[in-house]
């Protein structure tokens, strides 16, 4: 393994992934659940981007992008309906769905689902493809991709938890919904240009 490649590795992708909508997405379900949990589906989603990044190099820009751009977009308007619907208890750290805790396997199940379609043909991935056929050593580009994209993961999900100390639930759902909302249709927009 080289070092080398694995830190340039890890600066490309750390900040290609800051702006991205699947830090925002887990800045949100961090904010609604259970941190570990939510890290456990994305850092697990992530972990099987880079796997496919890596085994299918450069082709990976080659699926047909207009398809997953629209399931995207439907995904996220469906979360933000989701979320505008739900119920709020500003009291309980964790959110009730149908009157029971959501647990661990649902909660990092739809985190893995969540960062799995919304990451899959993105620039990371394609990048990480990209820097894979570069550098001709897959262990090194893949330790420096998943460890990027697990630090923007953990920043994005503790930063979630903060701001329920400053802004409350139903106020997060809120602005996530409307959040959502656009980024479905950057999606749709996408994939009808």
């Amino acid at each position: 393994m080289n070092l080398a490649t694995v830190a340039t590795v890890f600066a490309v992708i750390f900040t290609a992934e800051l702006p991205d909508k699947t830090a925002l997405a887990s800045l949100i379900l961090g904010s609604r659940y259970r941190p570990s949990w939510v890290f456990a589906g994305v850092a697990a989603a992530f972990a099987v981007h880079v796997g496919l990044a890596i085994a299918a190099g450069s082709l990976l820009g080659l699926l047909p992008h207009r398809p997953l751009e629209i399931i995207v977009a439907v995904l996220f308007a469906i979360g933000a309906v989701v979320l505008l619907r739900g119920r709020h208890d500003d009291d309980d750290e964790q959110v009730e769905l149908h009157g029971k805790e959501p647990g661990f396997w649902r909660v990092a199940g739809m985190s893995f689902a969540v960062i799995f379609v919304a990451e899959f043909g993105d620039l990371t991935q394609i990048a990480t493809a990209t820097l894979a056929a570069r550098y001709h050593d897959p262990a090194s580009v893949a330790t420096g991709a998943i460890l990027a994209l697990w630090a923007v993961a953990g920043l994005a999900i503790a930063g979630g938890r903060g701001l329920l100390k400053l802004i409350s639930l139903t106020w997060i759902s809120r602005i996530a919904a409307l959040i959502m909302l656009v980024l479905a249709g950057v999606s749709l927009a996408a994939a009808v240009s």
